[in-house]
């Protein structure tokens, strides 16, 4: 493919990527309505978030490593079709464990997103990777932010019953206009599949920098998680008494974060990559401070929102770009790994917060995404100092 010819697809494969991602986070605003239906206990109902984010680290297991070994236009377009199927069994679970196993199976395949992620950089010149992530990326992160408050807008008016009926009809209509929009993408090199599933584990042991991003996206979206599958039963206390409209509507101030994702990328080649990263902790560590001093001050938790997902998106653009330059031709693979273990963080953070709002309330979710943003602090100074003791050697 050349770059030029193929750059217009960038935000066609942002929009695709949004509206794929956007399935794993339907619940997130809905878990109080959810757990109305099925007189559910918060910890119960927590197990759907969590089922879809172990559900979506296994798809990114199963299935990211087949963009080095198949055609990959059809393997996206199969995958598409996949998860309307599964969304529509969410929409029709009879009880909280059918929608459960609905949820796993949508992160299953919801993982289609981290098919379409690793083309952009061969879209563009490899100076112009970051721009060409940002730009993907801009798409996907809208599709997590108003994902969100499109799911409570719609459960508020409707039921949240609808918002997974309607996400299956839309996902639906995606499978044609793939296969009309992408042109045939085979891999790069022949790789057989159980060839690629093997070199992922001597990928992850001959990439430092492949571990340290994975370490620190596992802590970072561990933190991340904490306060969106939480944030619905802070909006159901009596301070605020609102439901998933509400909790779905930051999703909205959200998005802000989203737009500035071409410039975190634009930073990320001017300045290095490592430099985003390192902002993108401090911004979150700071929201995280604004969104626990001011719960109960609504100005506080529009604040807190917009800066949280600032930082997150700055962090995550820093390490997709500094991981798809390590392998040439193993780019899905390399992002197989560090999405596996991204995604585990944000089945562990809402397990965790869960467990701590059912304890400490409020005080105890804040608390606990501080600490894992520390632990990801540490872990990326550590890194530094390790790239700094290996280039001097090289030197």
């Amino acid at each position: 493919m050349t770059s030029h010819k193929n750059r217009g697809l960038l935000p066609f494969l942002g929009i695709a990527s949004g509206i794929s991602v956007a399935t794993i986070y339907y619940n997130q605003p809905l878990l109080l309505e959810i757990s109305h239906t099925f007189h559910a206990s918060s910890r119960q109902v927590g197990t759907v978030a969590v089922a879809t984010q172990m559900g979506y680290a296994a798809g990114i297991l199963l299935f990211v490593p087949m963009g080095d070994v198949a055609e990959r236009r059809g393997l996206i377009v199969k995958l598409f079709a996949a998860v309307s199927l599964a969304l529509l069994g969410a929409g029709l679970a009879p009880s909280l464990w059918t929608l459960v196993a609905a949820s796993v199976a949508i992160g299953l395949t919801a993982s289609v997103t981290h098919v379409l992620v690793p083309i952009a950089p061969e879209l563009v010149e490899p100076w112009e990777s970051g721009l060409a992530i940002g730009t993907v990326m801009t798409g996907l992160l809208l599709g997590v932010l108003l994902g969100r408050a499109a799911s409570g807008g719609v459960a508020a008016w409707l039921g949240w019953r609808a918002v997974f009926l309607i996400a299956a009809g839309v996902t639906a209509l995606f499978v044609p206009l793939l296969w009309w929009k992408l042109p045939k993408l085979p891999p790069v090199r022949a790789v057989g599949y159980g060839e690629a599933l093997r070199s992922l584990w001597r990928l992850t042991l001959e990439q430092p920098k492949l571990r340290e991003a994975s370490a620190v996206g596992f802590l970072v979206f561990a933190a991340f998680g904490s306060f969106w599958t939480n944030l619905a039963f802070l909006m159901g206390t009596p301070h605020y008494r609102m439901g998933a409209g509400a909790a779905g509507s930051f999703g909205v101030l959200g998005a802000a974060g989203a737009l500035v994702a071409g410039f975190a990328g634009r930073l990320a080649d001017r300045k290095g990559a490592r430099w985003v990263v390192g902002l993108g902790l401090a911004m979150l560590s700071a929201g995280y401070v604004v969104l626990w001093v001011m719960c109960y001050h609504i100005v506080g938790l529009i604040v807190g929102v917009i800066v949280l997902d600032i930082g997150q998106q700055m962090m995550q653009i820093g390490n997709q770009t500094r991981i798809f330059s390590l392998v040439e031709g193993a780019r899905s693979r390399v992002n197989c790994i560090y999405m596996i273990i991204f995604f585990l963080g944000g089945a562990a953070g809402s397990a965790m917060s869960t467990a701590a709002w059912a304890r400490w309330q409020w005080n105890g979710v804040c608390a606990l995404g501080l600490l894992l943003l520390a632990l990801a602090g540490v872990r990326h100074a550590l890194g530094g100092r390790s790239e700094r003791r290996r280039d001097s050697l090289l030197v």
